[in-house]
């Protein structure tokens, strides 16, 4: 057996990761702000060019923020840019007097859709006061009297003919107690007395005169029916002349409204006010007094508002904005998104609603200006997206009654549509993103722009200098203690850690935010005015302790062999191999023993994990990445003869990925060639058919979980790890680790091949296939010899014939 080469093997000077702030700053009460999305150029760049183009469907979709200090920030960076905007105008609704279940909406200027609301309430308050007046001064009494007058006189006239036609038709005219009209019969110009004196008179007599009478019915008839004419048109001259009387009032108070709202739609709508006033008066005439009655039943037109035909509904006011509006929708459902009308039951049970009742939503306040909120959420909630999407396709809304669970509506009102002019930023998922471009056409063409946040930045001087500056944003946002340097070298520490790269950042915000505030916590129990190094330090230990029980229950049940781990000695077949567990947010490793078994056969690597339906597509993948290894390097020359099977030990919650392929493959290696492996070794990295070991992720977690189990059962000073070459950018270790690399009772072995690993794990050469005492000679040989028996076994083929039929 020849011997490996002593394997190399970082040192802790390769381990340590420290970052230095440049500058000469002692705490962060010396530094200024940072500015929003420091890192975030192409973000920055979606998000300018979404604000700048308008129309068209440039609305933005935001991916990659998270918190509610990045919503925050997105809101004050879109606020800065749009107070440079002109701040739009009002919207209102008023009523429509040709339609009324049609109202109008109005657009103004900012701030006067207010005015006119007042306007149109002084208006009614001063006819309400004035005409009254007016209708009891003399000269309207005096015309009044004039005209009554005038059609007595008419009516007179035609008392007088119609008694003088009686007359000569032989009756008299009288007036009963009831105010019945009595025809008397006239006999030689004397009224006949009595109804006796009627009937003693001729047969022929009595016919003429009942004849003359029916004439004469009809004739009265005819007069009553001129005399009601009459009093029509002394109502109307009397309302001509009402109406004469308010329009000298009315006129001067509807022009003034007119000179000094200056807009189109309102000098349209004004008229029709006018006229609607002039036709309704007696709404503005003094009420005669009603007897008291039950307290509960009203009069007259009492039970409704007689004057809310002229109020203004102000759905949107901009009185008190500068520049374009910014609205953060929290909670995207209908209601608050694109209004409704509301409903109402009156005192008589009637559901009713009216154009008043018509509220807006973010959407039309956010007109002229910018809306933001998450479509997450907004998905989630019944009939939004659907209204959305025709909104921003038509750039109009519809107010309508929001009634998602009702069979039918029961609103009467269609008010008029409003046109907008709303960019809408939306935030989500990446995933929600590709979701709805691909299965959504209408999305890709009302969301054109996307602005990707990264998750990580650069560790140039001015990243990390803005984590400073973050740090002193939040301190005097929040009334927190400032930090010194080592604090914020600190925070850049966890920053690159929860990069994963010693050349990169965290761009989260709000991780670096919540972990301020857990070191001011500490801080604070100190009574320290300023927040330290190890402040942080102690609120990042404090998190693992809070978080790491079943961590440390899993350590417990292999110290105790209960989950059966070998860490020192020598197996065949058998190695550690590193995996990760996220639990609730919590990371951490922690070794499996992967065993393979290897047997005579055509049934190739069968992978236990995946016939038990606990592995993922990625693992699998993984693991038919090995066959192709061994056909690569052994098969060149034999077939294959083997049935092998790999599984990970005590593994009942499922397995993906492929950072344990390498591990399966010296594992099955090592049981094809009988050659054991050191089990003071674990073993992690993907593994390539050209027998590249590839970069994985977690390194950091594995090596450490590996490291806390060799410490809990006792570091020999032979453990350690075998990593990736190519993850060695991303190690950033606790710093006990780092010491007991230092003091060489812990080992970090960086490979590039499958020959490298399998010599440290061996402790032999790799060699050629053809090399004598060599690993992989020993491999091929076993393999060969597993063909030659195969073909033995079965006669000199691989597969028996059928036998001939008799």
């Amino acid at each position: 057996m020849e011997e490996a080469l002593a394997p190399k093997e970082l040192s802790a000077e390769d381990l340590r990761f420290s970052v230095s702030l440049d500058g000469g700053f002692k705490s962060t009460a010396e530094l200024a702000q940072v500015e929003d999305f420091v890192g975030q150029e192409r973000a920055v760049a979606a998000l300018e060019l979404g604000l700048g183009v308008a129309g068209g469907g440039f609305n933005i979709f935001v991916s990659g923020l998270a918190g509610a200090e990045k919503l925050e920030g997105l809101r004050r960076w879109v606020a800065e840019r749009a107070s440079r905007s002109p701040t739009p105008g009002d919207w209102v609704y008023v009523h429509n007097f040709k339609y009324p279940d049609a109202p109008h909406a109005l657009y103004l200027k900012a701030g006067k859709g207010g005015r006119l609301r007042d306007l149109m309430r002084d208006l009614v308050k001063a006819l309400r006061e004035e005409l009254p007046k007016a209708f009891r001064q003399e000269a309207f009494d005096k015309e009044k009297t004039l005209l009554r007058e005038k059609y007595n006189k008419r009516a007179q006239e035609l008392n007088a003919q119609f008694d003088k036609a009686a007359r000569e038709k032989g009756f008299l005219l009288q007036i009963g107690p009831r105010g019945n009209v009595m025809f008397i019969p006239l006999i030689n110009g004397k009224p006949l007395q009595s109804p006796e004196e009627f009937s003693q008179l001729q047969e022929a007599k009595r016919q003429e005169i009942e004849k003359r009478q029916e004439e004469l019915v009809e004739e009265m008839e005819e007069v009553a029916a001129r005399q009601r004419e009459v009093m029509r048109e002394l109502e109307a001259d009397i309302r001509l002349v009402e109406r004469r009387f308010c329009e000298q009032l009315l006129t001067p108070l509807i022009g003034a409204i007119e000179r000094e709202m200056e807009n189109e739609k309102v000098s349209s709508y004004l008229p029709e006010v006018r006229e609607h006033i002039l036709e309704n008066l007696d709404n503005f005439k003094e009420s005669p007094a009603m007897a008291p009655g039950f307290p509960f039943i009203l009069h007259g037109r009492e039970h409704r508002d007689t004057f809310l035909e002229y109020d203004v509904n102000v759905v949107v006011d901009n009185s008190v904005i500068e520049g374009a509006p910014v609205i953060i929708e929290s909670s995207p459902t209908y209601l608050n998104l694109f209004g409704s009308i509301e409903r109402v039951v009156d005192r008589f049970g009637r559901v009713v609603t009216n154009f008043t009742r018509i509220k807006s939503g973010s959407l039309l306040r956010a007109h002229g200006g910018y809306l933001i909120f998450s479509l997450e959420d907004a998905v989630t909630e019944p009939a939004v997206w659907k209204v959305l999407r025709r909104t921003l396709r038509s750039r109009r809304i519809e107010m309508e009654t929001y009634e998602p669970f009702a069979l039918f509506s029961a609103s009467g009102l269609r008010p008029e549509p409003v046109e907008i002019n709303t960019k809408v930023i939306v935030v989500g998922s990446p995933f929600l993103y590709h979701l709805l471009y691909t299965w959504d056409e209408e999305f890709r063409e009302i969301f054109k722009v996307r602005a990707d946040f990264r998750e990580v930045m650069e560790m140039e001087e001015n990243h990390r200098a803005a984590y400073a500056q973050w740090v002193t944003k939040l301190c005097k946002e929040e009334g927190l203690p400032p930090f010194d340097r080592e604090a914020v070298e600190r925070l850049l520490e966890f920053g690159a850690r929860q990069a994963g790269d010693r050349e990169k950042i965290s761009a989260s915000h709000a991780e670096v935010c919540d972990l301020v505030r857990e070191a001011d916590y500490w801080a604070r129990k100190e009574d320290a005015q300023l927040v330290l190094g190890r402040h942080v330090q102690q609120a990042l230990e404090n998190r693992i302790f809070r978080s790491n029980r079943i961590e440390g229950e899993i350590r417990e049940l292999i110290a105790n062999g209960t989950i059966l781990i070998d860490i020192a000695g020598r197996k065949v077949g058998q190695v550690n191999g590193l995996s990760v567990l996220d639990i609730g947010g919590y990371t951490f490793g922690r070794p499996t023993r992967v065993t393979a078994s290897v047997a005579m056969g055509q049934a190739g690597i069968i992978n236990i994990e995946r016939e038990s339906r606990l592995s993922g597509s990625i693992h699998d993948k993984g693991v038919l990445i090995l066959s192709g290894y061994l056909r690569n390097r052994y098969g060149q020359d034999k077939p294959l003869a083997i049935s092998a099977s790999l599984c990970f030990e005590q593994s009942y919650s499922g397995v993906e990925g492929d950072s344990a392929s390498s591990a399966e493959l010296y594992a099955l290696l090592s049981r094809i060639s009988d050659i054991p492996l050191r089990q003071d070794i674990a073993v992690t990295g993907a593994v390539n058919q050209w027998g590249e070991i590839q970069a994985i992720g977690g390194i950091n977690e594995k090596i450490e979980g590996f490291f806390d189990v060799c410490r809990v059962m006792g570091l020999t000073g032979r453990q350690g790890v075998m990593i990736p070459a190519a993850n060695l950018r991303n190690l950033i270790l606790r710093s006990d680790v780092v010491e007991a690399v230092a003091q060489k009772k812990f080992h970090i072995y960086p490979v590039r091949t499958v020959d490298e690993g399998l010599e440290i794990l061996t402790g032999m050469r790799a060699g050629g296939v053809e090399e004598e005492g060599t690993a992989n000679q020993a491999v091929s040989g076993r393999l060969r010899e597993f063909a030659v028996r195969l073909k033995e076994f079965s006669g000199g083929n691989h597969r028996q014939e059928p036998p001939a039929p008799a």
